[in-house]
């Protein structure tokens, strides 16, 4: 590599880190103020998560087709007007009178952010080698893990200090700077081939359904964030509860262990050349399975030690997946990443919507079953479909 491409992936990955920490600020900020909420606004642990199932389930609504627009328009274009976009109804969230209108303006957030996740990895897949395309979609989502946590934390901390919906507007001010810091930095797009229309890139997203190993991937995306969400959603439940009871500023440290994952994942691209893909990620899952249970027992510090390995465990699952689907699929990559988004958040939206009810019913061990059970089968999936080695382009 000559000095002037190292220069131009050094830009990248700086820049892919700050997308990804923009669009997380804003998906998971409410994680840490849901028992606040659902004080404020009259309602239940099952309807406050809501919140949550609302932005998910827009985003998986939307990413294939973002990503087939994208396919036709371009790649930097999208990003940027998106990552503007998005401050709009993050700061109508902050003025909302009830749930109902809150989990509207969610749902419009969710709406604008496929075009920042799908675009960005497609535009990593096809301006960078396979090796370093691995190496910065986990910077990637080292960005989106400390984007996420600083959402919660930030939000949890000026709901006590100030309110909520002051966090909420910080939040929207600081996507806009980073907005404007993409657009200067992101180099436009060298490799991109335009599809002839929407109507060719729409049929090229209909062939991806032939494509096994997609279609595997697709099947592990939704796993991971369908416990991601589960999670974090309901164990702020049971630590807002005696004997815990601890406050949203409190509640927003509880994700401090998401710097784990930050830390470790921009290690992917060596742990996958050391190990090979589908045996670290078998790896990785036994390693997620031993975490959640550790979050069964009762000191605080165990329960934290087990949230450190679930966050870390999964983000080592996202960035392998979601570099495989970039280099997996030939052509129409933009599409193809959509179509994992939109199983992605399909997860999030099942992990929110169904742990609402096995919360109601059984509490947080009932969780932590549902949460194994989810891991064994994407396990299975990695272990009976996924090659020893990745394609090559």
């Amino acid at each position: 590599m000559n000095a002037a491409a190292g220069s131009q992936t050094r830009v990248i990955r700086f820049a892919a880190g700050l997308i990804g920490f923009c669009a997380f600020l804003n998906l998971y900020s409410p994680q840490a103020i849901l028992p606040l909420l659902s004080h404020e606004f009259g309602a239940t642990a099952k309807d406050i998560a809501t919140i949550m199932t609302a932005s998910t389930l827009a985003v998986a609504l939307i990413a294939p087709f973002s990503g087939t627009v994208a396919d036709v328009v371009g790649r930097k274009r999208i990003i940027v007007t998106a990552m503007l976009v998005l401050a709009i109804p993050t700061v109508f969230s902050a003025l909302v009178s009830s749930l109902h209108a809150l989990i509207i303006w969610r749902f419009l957030q969710g709406l604008v952010m496929p075009p920042v996740f799908a675009v960005t990895v497609a535009y990593i897949g096809e301006e960078l080698s396979p090796k370093e395309a691995t190496s910065v979609t986990g910077v990637y989502t080292s960005g989106s893990s400390l984007g996420g946590f600083t959402g919660r934390l930030l939000t949890g901390a000026l709901a006590d200090a100030v309110n909520w919906r002051f966090g909420m507007i910080c939040l929207a001010a600081m996507t806009v700077v980073g907005a404007g810091i993409v657009g200067v930095l992101l180099p436009r797009e060298r490799r991109f081939v335009k599809s002839t229309g929407l109507l060719a890139s729409g049929r090229q997203m209909l062939l991806h359904f032939r494509n096994p190993q997609l279609i595997a991937t697709y099947a592990v995306g939704f796993g991971v964030l369908f416990n991601f969400i589960a999670t974090f959603t309901f164990i702020s439940f049971r630590l807002a509860a005696p004997p815990y009871s601890l406050s949203p500023t409190l509640l927003g440290l509880i994700f401090v262990t998401y710097l784990t994952g930050t830390a470790v994942t921009p290690l992917t691209g060596r742990f996958v050349g050391r190990f090979g893909r589908r045996s670290f990620v078998l790896t990785v899952i036994g390693i997620w399975i031993v975490g959640i249970a550790l979050t069964l027992l009762q000191p605080i510090w165990l329960i934290l030690v087990g949230l450190s390995m679930s966050a870390c465990c999964g983000m080592l699952c996202q960035a392998v997946s979601t570099g495989y689907v970039a280099i997996t699929a030939q052509a129409g990559r933009s599409s193809a990443v959509g179509l994992y988004v939109t199983s992605f958040y399909l997860g999030g939206s099942f992990g929110a919507a169904v742990g609402g009810y096995v919360w109601t019913f059984g509490g947080w061990p009932a969780c932590v079953a549902m949460i194994a059970a989810m891991l064994a089968i994407m396990g299975t999936i990695v272990a009976l479909t996924w090659r020893t080695t990745a394609p090559q382009r």
